[in-house]
């Protein structure tokens, strides 16, 4: 690794727990949210946002950008924070999260900020936009790249295969699904509820290219991004194996931090836990 791309993924790493730490804040003042596979996904979206994606935050309509697709939109607290960071909105504006009236709410909804390309709640439902979004794109002779990030647990979802069925045999090149391979949804852990595995032997079938590495390394993961862009005869899906409340110890891989937001008194220990983290990366000598 040449030095410039040691200090540019020590900058990544930096972002990413930055964007945890406005997410705390944000799930604080909103008293509600999602709260483990944000903290999970914030390397996965520091890498997209600030390395990646193809996008202009001042101009967000702008015909050429690469459309990211958030299958899993109960999420979206942490894509919020990665928008604010890259400059689609004031950072400020974070502190409205579930409020009434606000631009952020509790799903993404497309018609009220710019820059989110589908309203998401129901999950099994982004994978077809993509799908159709790439597939138009073809047609179309259009460059930009199409990613659609989904969970692990909405698998569960039948729609998730008849999408993965017309991808495959449409053969969208242009389309990497990411699927946040942390293996717990709201009740419990994803292999106790509704087996998935063998993911990859599955996505294999329906004519997919499957690459799986460590969501929270974003070196390996940009590394998987960079060899789906090289697959040209069909999608490719990033299996990114995460820990769900990645940075804070005493909630990593607790279910129950689905989808709670932390108290008063929680927030400060959680914080203190990624400032430490924090201090760590800066002081890192490459």
């Amino acid at each position: 690794m040449d030095i410039d791309q040691a200090k540019t993924n020590k900058k990544l790493r930096e972002m990413a727990n930055t964007m945890r730490q406005d997410l705390i804040s944000m799930l604080l003042k909103a008293g509600s949210g999602h709260t483990a596979g944000p903290l999970g996904m914030a390397d996965i979206f520091a890498a997209f946002y600030f390395h990646i994606l193809k996008h202009d935050p001042k101009n967000p309509f702008w015909e050429e950008r690469d459309r990211l697709i958030l299958s899993n939109g109960h999420i979206c607290p942490i894509r919020y924070v990665a928008m604010a960071r890259s400059g689609y909105f004031p950072v400020e504006e974070l502190a409205t999260l579930r409020k009434f009236g606000t631009r952020l709410q509790g799903h993404p909804e497309r018609e009220k900020l710019p820059g989110v390309e589908t309203t998401s709640g129901p999950l099994g439902s982004g994978l077809g936009q993509a799908a159709g979004i790439a597939y138009a794109a073809l047609m179309d002779k259009k460059k930009f790249r199409v990613y659609c990030l989904m969970s692990d647990g909405e698998q569960d979802a039948g729609n998730i295969w008849e999408s993965a069925m017309f991808a495959g045999k449409n053969k969208l090149r242009n389309l990497t699904a990411v699927m946040d391979r942390n293996n717990i949804q709201i009740t419990g852990m994803t292999e106790d509820i509704m087996p998935l595995e063998s993911i990859r032997a599955k996505y294999e079938a329906f004519n997919w290219h499957v690459i799986e590495t460590n969501g929270n390394n974003i070196e390996e993961f940009i590394d998987a991004v960079d060899r789906a862009r090289a697959i040209y005869e069909k999608p490719t899906i990033i299996i990114a194996h995460t820990i769900p409340g990645k940075g804070i110890p005493e909630i990593e891989f607790d279910f129950n931090w689905h989808g709670k937001a932390p108290n008063k008194e929680e927030a400060k220990r959680f914080l203190h836990e990624l400032r430490t983290i924090g201090g760590k990366i800066t002081s890192e000598h490459q």
